[in-house]
């Protein structure tokens, strides 16, 4: 932990940020060797002032590190930095990457293939069902996909690909030991299991509305494009689709009802210029000249149904039929209907069309 330990440090240092800090690391190497090297030596590094040296040698927040170091450990949190062979590559296409990032599962070479998911917390029927569609398909195509584990289309964004057997990513705006929002525990616990839970604060940060920002351009430099599913105008996920043309990263929207708050965002996207999304092809066109064959073929057999799916699919035909005379017909609660209903939509057999009506695919 001694190597973790100098590179906490030196993320510590006030007014010396990544790309200094990188500067500093192709002068002295490592962030002990930064911490060695003297007065005069600091001062050569191009981008160093007086002030910024003085910063350097006089830091002494060293109980601190210590205490994040222990907390890290006695949490199961590894701490990756910018030089360890387990951080992400394509995040390092980014300026300004954290100098370390904070972990549960594992992030894999592969995860670079990625695609960001995110959207409104109060969202609609409508982009929920688009965002568990489009979340599946690309999760069973291969693709990791990645979003900040927020309420709404990002949560539906992660559990579809756990559905589909795929990864994800979940970039936290908090430590990764503040689970935020709550009802989220179990899903993070899901994901640093077959997947990976990342942040750039430490142990014990609480979600401040200052950090989204800054985790939003981790979101969209972790993907080789975004998706915005739903937005209102001025929402986080506008900020994400900010980052990402920033990073030269694609842009991706979702059509909405265009008296919907949630499609202002989105429609707004798509009139500046970012690809309109109707289901996850347009996106695998899209990044096709990125992906050199990556995309896995589609091994999946007829899917297997159960008793209580395959009599829901008797009395469901390619004509939407509304969810009450459904469960009439079927005799089942409308609540164990839905949970049947998520089940066939994500093995692609039946589909939604809006106003809590389904057909077979």
């Amino acid at each position: 932990m001694t190597d973790a330990r100098y590179w906490i440090g030196l993320s510590m240092v006030s007014d010396i940020g990544p790309a200094i800090s990188k500067k500093l690391l192709a002068a002295f190497g490592s962030p002990r060797e930064i911490f060695s090297a003297g007065m005069n030596d600091l001062l050569a590094v191009k981008g160093l002032n007086a002030e910024r040296a003085g910063g350097i040698k006089s830091f002494d927040h060293w109980d601190l590190v210590d205490r994040q170091l222990l907390e890290s450990a006695r949490k199961s949190i590894r701490i990756v930095h910018y030089n360890d062979t387990n951080y992400p590559e394509v995040l390092k296409e980014v300026e300004g990457a954290p100098l370390v990032l904070y972990m549960k599962g594992e992030y894999r070479p592969e995860d670079r293939f990625a695609v960001a998911v995110v959207g409104a917390r109060k969202y609609s029927d409508y982009g929920e069902t688009v965002t568990r569609r489009i979340s599946f398909e690309l999760a069973s195509a291969g693709f990791t996909i990645v979003s900040g584990m927020a309420r709404g289309i990002d949560t539906f964004s992660h559990t579809s690909a756990l559905a589909a057997g795929g990864r994800t990513v979940a970039v936290l705006g908090s430590g990764l030991d503040i689970y935020y929002p709550p009802e989220n525990r179990g899903l993070m616990e899901k994901i640093s299991g077959a997947g990976c839970a990342l942040s750039e604060f430490p142990p014990g940060t609480q979600p401040n509305k200052e950090n989204f920002p800054r985790r939003n351009r981790l979101i969209s430099g972790l993907s080789l494009g975004v998706l915005v599913v739903e937005a209102a105008a001025g929402s986080g996920s506008l900020i994400t689709a900010r980052y990402a043309l920033e990073q030269n990263r694609e842009v991706f929207a979702v059509p909405g009802n265009i008296t919907s708050v949630n499609s202002e965002g989105t429609n707004a996207l798509i009139k500046q210029g970012a690809t309109m999304v109707l289901d996850s092809k347009n996106i695998i066109e899209e990044l096709a000249p990125m992906l050199k064959g990556f995309i896995k073929a589609e091994k999946r057999e007829a899917a297997s149904l159960t008793d209580e799916e395959s009599l829901l699919c008797s009395h469901l035909t390619r004509e939407a039929k509304h969810i009450d005379p459904l469960a009439r017909e079927a005799g089942m609660p409308v609540q164990k209907l839905f949970e049947l209903l998520l089940s066939l939509e994500l093995k692609g057999i039946v589909s939604q069309a809006g106003g809590k009506r389904f057909y077979l695919s």
